[in-house]
């Protein structure tokens, strides 16, 4: 469950390993995402082509905490 970091918000270390593994996790799905894509544009410059698969990338990204959200919120009204 990805919290968000506010200032002067405390946090049990449970929390801050839950956020670093997702966000660990988030970025080496991008950084390949990036490299299959890498070789996809190699030698076309095609930028376009590049926003667009970013986009795709932060929303896939976007659609999947928003599923583990609704997830922990129906476990939430079942208990």
């Amino acid at each position: 469950m990805a919290k968000i970091l506010r200032e002067g918000a405390s946090y049990t270390q449970r929390d801050v390993v839950e956020l670093l593994g997702e966000f660990s996790a988030f970025k080496d799905r991008v950084i390949k995402k990036f490299k299959e894509l890498a070789k996809e544009l190699e030698g076309k410059p095609n930028e376009h082509e590049l926003w667009v698969n970013l986009y795709l990338i932060s929303s896939d990204y976007a659609e999947e905490i928003a599923g583990k959200k609704h997830k922990l919120q129906e476990l939430q009204k079942i208990s």
